[in-house]
């Protein structure tokens, strides 16, 4: 840890472990951070060409700007407590809901879509950082609490122009579904394998969040089943050799 105190009580781990999520309801960044935060998303977003506003997938590839705020305490004092103190930047994502036509993200499982790219998913945590607020009306994240003890789901198609991915999980009862209600700078934390989505934001209001995902090196990232795909030890020592570029 960066100081004494850990971010999440060892109650809050705990419950972490059992659910496979935690709502973190404090500012992450101080003001002045957060500004620098969305104003490189803001850049991102007028670069983005053809792209829609939801693909702003790895844009720390393109500016390593970013990389003050993924390798910063505050975010890995959040991630130790989950994975342990050796800690690999594993990807991150700007998913930007634009109001009124946002798509939906169907129901998944994280590890779905990197399945055989590492040696192992109990160990990935996702912090989900509202550069906006989200909300119900514009669309938050939910996710289906305990699921990540679930392993893989069966999936099937759905419409990719509708939807942010074209495949969702079969079958899911969304009667016990827990909404991610975020204030702007606040942030949550699901596991890799929770089952989680976002229905469509049809509110006249942006929804956008900045997804910073962390592994532990406990795990090793498969370098051909990566080609051209960067990662940084965030934290601590890397356990299972990977290709991290920082070491």
């Amino acid at each position: 840890m960066s100081n004494q105190t850990a971010l999440l009580t060892p109650v809050e781990t705990d419950l972490y472990r059992k659910n496979g999520y935690h709502i973190y309801k404090k500012q992450v960044f101080s003001a002045d951070k957060l500004a620098r935060l969305t104003g490189l998303f803001e850049e991102q977003l007028a670069l983005k060409g053809k792209k829609l506003s939801d693909e702003l997938d790895t844009p720390h590839f393109r500016d390593e700007r970013l990389l003050e705020f993924l390798l910063a305490d505050e975010v890995l004092d959040l991630v130790e407590p989950i994975i342990g103190p050796n800690i690999g930047l594993w990807s991150s994502h700007f998913i930007c809901k634009d109001p009124l036509v946002g798509r939906a993200t169907p129901w998944h499982e994280d590890s779905a879509y990197w399945k055989g790219r590492l040696t192992g998913f109990t160990r990935i945590v996702t912090v989900w950082l509202a550069i906006d607020r989200s909300n119900q009306e514009n669309g938050c994240m939910r996710v289906i609490p305990g699921t990540h003890e679930n392993g893989f789901s069966d999936y099937e198609d759905v419409d990719g122009s509708k939807n942010l991915f074209s495949t969702q999980i079969k079958n899911i009862d969304e009667s016990s579904a827990v909404y991610f209600e975020l204030e702007r700078g606040e942030c949550s934390l699901h596991d890799s394998r929770i089952i989680h989505g976002a229905k469509a934001n049809l509110s006249p209001h942006r929804r956008c969040g900045y997804t910073m995902r962390y592994f532990s090196t406990e795990d090793k990232v498969i370098p051909e089943k990566n080609p051209n795909f960067k990662i940084w030890l965030a934290r601590g020592r890397d356990l299972a050799g990977n290709p991290f570029v920082n070491v």
